[in-house]
């Protein structure tokens, strides 16, 4: 697949779902080996502790497919998520990848495309873009970072059953992104083109943007099977990347932001 560009989103990988980091590392070795370069647009993992995060069992696997790939040539960008927004030079530095400033202006295959994550666009979700504002706070980090390992996983377990609990009492709109907001940022760039994902809604979205046709492509996550778009020269086309077996094993966690 020479002169494609793949771009991949909320995988949320954990070790609570082998068979899904099973589907990503098989799309390493083989889909994303053939590509021009891999862009993952947030939350490849379910939480992200910190860059110590790299030697945790769970991960291992992961961060070592990442390297390999980079090693081999494959340019990958990944860009923070709402899960794993405290990956850092050490992510960097034992994967081979580079991180990516949200949102991202990129001239792809010709055309300006803006990259995003997505959940700065949900802004009717008043509490969690408050949450989202605390927790990217450069000091409130340095804080968290400076904690104990345990002490952090201990925090980041209870963010997420906060979310959990907080998502399933939300309407489902509300936790979509804003048109406007889409309109604004897009218009801000300077583009009539976005990727993003964070909302599990894979779609592509035609509208008009100051008289003139735009795009919005939504990449889905990971749960079940694997999501992903490929765009070259000539097309843009979103597909599903099944699991081998029928019946997925792995627990199936709740589908929250």
């Amino acid at each position: 697949m020479p002169g494609t560009t793949l771009f991949i989103s909320d995988l949320h990988l954990c070790g609570a779902r082998p068979a899904i980091t099973g589907l990503f590392l098989d799309f390493l070795r083989h889909r994303a080996r053939a590509a021009q370069a891999l862009y993952i647009l947030g939350d490849l993992f379910e939480y992200w502790i910190g860059d110590e995060a790299v030697e945790q069992e769970e991960f291992r696997p992961v961060v070592r497919g990442l390297r390999e790939l980079t090693a081999g040539g494959t340019p990958v960008f990944v860009m923070h998520g709402n899960r794993d927004f405290l990956m850092g030079q050490g992510f960097e530095k034992t994967t081979g990848a580079r991180l990516l400033q949200d949102p991202t202006r990129l001239d792809l295959h010709g055309t300006p495309t803006l990259l995003m994550h997505g959940d700065s666009l949900c802004t009717d979700d008043t509490e969690y873009m408050t949450f989202r504002a605390q927790v990217r706070n450069p000091a409130w980090q340095k804080e968290f970072l400076g904690k104990p390992v345990a002490e952090r996983e201990r925090i980041v377990r209870d963010f997420r059953e906060i979310s959990k609990n907080s998502t399933a009492s939300k309407k489902p709109e509300i936790m979509d992104v804003n048109q406007k907001a889409v309109e604004s940022v897009m218009r801000e760039h300077g583009v009539q083109r976005l990727i993003h994902g964070h909302t599990h809604r894979p779609q592509e979205h035609l509208f008009t943007l100051d008289g003139r046709p735009a795009r919005r492509m939504v990449l889905g996550d990971w749960y079940e099977q694997g999501s992903v778009l490929q765009v070259d020269a000539q097309s843009w086309q979103l597909e599903s990347l099944p699991l081998a077996h029928a019946k997925v094993k792995d627990e199936k966690l709740k589908r929250s932001h």
